[in-house]
């Protein structure tokens, strides 16, 4: 039956799946967060070792050398870069903006990486971006406005710490999308990022260890979710993006990635009772058609690789 679905369609569905549950498993950790107590250093810390080991396991299996990122002195280095202030920076940030707020709003912020990224190229080519970019950049900013202030000039409608941990995700987001290019046509995107969460869990682990009387008391549901959280929130999404790529281009992966933070609005409204209130609607819109425009705007010798934009 699946292999009847037209290639182009199953890739769309891939995607669109995907970016689903990631949003999901941002508002099951905002469920976590709230009201199991648990912190978002221990939940960050263990679902990197788990879902690293894992992406190592998959990139051996399938007759990768999984040591050939630490044969080389300088290769060392960059994994170990891309491990700290790539997944453990995009990871952390995230989740302390959903610790602090709430899943749909993080979500939305960290989508502002796709501005910051086009910011950064125009600096690095030192070449003004153009009307469609500059229109992105202006309706981001307005979308931004809007769903921290929800349209009032009096104040944040959104804690202050989640806007800033919100914002940091998206510098993070823009730098871990970027930064591991190469190191992706060498390893391949399974190995390069099972490597970095390893990288991240482990460094993190030393700080909030996610074994023994640091390790929160959760029921079984509870627990449930935190394996929710790992297994479709980072490895099934994973696999779907990256699966997607042999039926769609990366462009088309960017653009559908937006059902993410609808997902994740949608979930909070129907579990969690959020209310948004028209301005954020209307700033989340901005912001999702702000990721749409500049994935069609960017050429494809300037693409960063997107089938890692966020593995969570």
């Amino acid at each position: 039956m699946v292999n009847r679905i037209p290639p182009r369609i199953r890739g769309v569905w891939m995607v669109i799946v995907g970016a689903s549950l990631w949003g999901i498993s941002g508002t099951v950790a905002q469920v976590l967060f709230q009201r199991a107590d648990v912190e978002a250093g221990w939940l960050v810390s263990i679902r990197l070792l788990i879902s690293g080991l894992a992406l190592v396991a998959m990139a051996a299996a399938g007759g990768r050398d999984v040591w050939a990122p630490w044969k080389t002195g300088g290769e060392r280095g960059r994994f170990l870069l891309f491990g700290l202030a790539g997944m453990l920076g995009v990871q952390y940030t995230f989740f302390a903006a959903v610790a602090e707020g709430n899943a749909a709003t993080a979500t939305l912020l960290q989508f502002l990486s796709a501005p910051f990224i086009t910011v950064f190229l125009a600096l690095r080519w030192r070449r003004m971006p153009g009307i469609k970019d500059m229109s992105a950049l202006a309706l981001a900013m307005v979308g931004t406005f809007f769903l921290v202030t929800n349209g009032s000039f009096g104040g944040l409608t959104v804690p202050l710490p989640a806007v800033i941990w919100g914002l940091l995700s998206a510098i993070t987001a823009a730098f871990y999308t970027m930064y591991p290019v190469e190191l992706i046509r060498r390893h391949g995107s399974t190995l390069t990022v099972g490597w970095g969460m390893l990288i991240g869990g482990f460094f993190l682990s030393l700080i909030r260890p996610p074994w023994g009387s640091a390790a929160p008391d959760l029921s079984w549901e509870e627990w449930g979710l935190v394996a929710f959280v790992i297994v479709f929130g980072t490895l099934i999404p994973f696999h779907l993006f990256l699966d997607s790529l042999r039926y769609i281009t990366p462009d088309k992966t960017g653009m559908l990635g937006s059902a993410e933070p609808l997902s994740a609005m949608l979930v909070s409204i129907v579990w969690l009772g959020h209310r948004p209130g028209l301005f954020e609607l209307v700033g989340g819109l901005c912001i999702i058609v702000t990721v749409i425009l500049l994935s069609r705007a960017e050429k494809p010798a300037e693409k960063p690789e997107t089938a890692i934009r966020q593995a969570g």
